[in-house]
């Protein structure tokens, strides 16, 4: 009987995925409002009644499909309580922290970016997309300013620059717009940008240039 549920319960995990993934990719190619639940269910091979069922609406699947591609998973554990993260905040030296927060930012953005950009596009013409997300406060900068706080704190970070100037030049370096400007506009991989990017708030916020 266990076992049976157990097949059940998996069996329903991968039909979620399977549409997430699918609403991810129409989304990013054709716009939130041009994106029809069939082609979501026609590209995840479900019925569109199966959407409905398990999210209810085309908004829900958005909420739904932001809050997997920031976390990289379906489980409900915020950033800061990330391994990733940790390591950030457990970084013996700012260099190091640094580094940790470069790598763990370029995974999500890796999940994230495209779908940030389509999710901005929606808003505009979607007004009613905004009350998926009733906090006003900004969910990226509170994990780079927590992060930021910590590396100046840290050996090696630059005794000249305030916490919240930290955080500033690092939420400007590492955002959304940036990495997709150079790695979808101008074509850079992923590791490329993680070096830029590592370099670039080295000469700003660490003591040396960590080269």
């Amino acid at each position: 009987m266990r076992e049976g549920k157990g097949k059940q319960g998996n069996k329903a995990q991968e039909t979620r995925r399977r549409i997430i993934e699918a609403a991810g990719a129409l989304f990013v190619e054709q716009g939130y409002g041009a994106t029809k639940l069939q082609e979501i269910a026609d590209r995840a091979g479900v019925a569109v009644q199966t959407i409905y069922f398990v999210f209810r609406n085309k908004s829900s699947l958005l909420k739904e499909l932001v809050d997997v591609a920031i976390a990289g998973d379906d489980e409900p554990v915020p950033t800061m309580d990330r391994p990733w993260f940790a390591k950030v905040m457990t970084a013996p030296a700012a260099e190091s922290a640094l580094a940790a927060l470069v790598a763990g930012t370029r995974g999500t953005l890796e999940r994230v970016a495209a779908i940030d950009e389509m999710v901005r596009a929606a808003t505009a013409t979607n007004p009613e997309i905004r009350e998926l997300w009733p906090d006003q406060s900004d969910p990226r900068y509170t994990v780079i300013s927590t992060a930021a706080k910590s590396l100046t704190e840290k050996p090696g970070a630059r005794p000249d620059i305030p916490a919240d100037e930290a955080a500033d030049i690092t939420y400007a370096v590492l955002s959304p717009e940036l990495f997709l400007l150079l790695t979808r506009d101008r074509a850079w991989p992923p590791a490329k940008w993680e070096q830029w990017a590592y370099r670039t708030l080295s000469s700003q916020l660490l003591v040396t240039n960590g080269l």
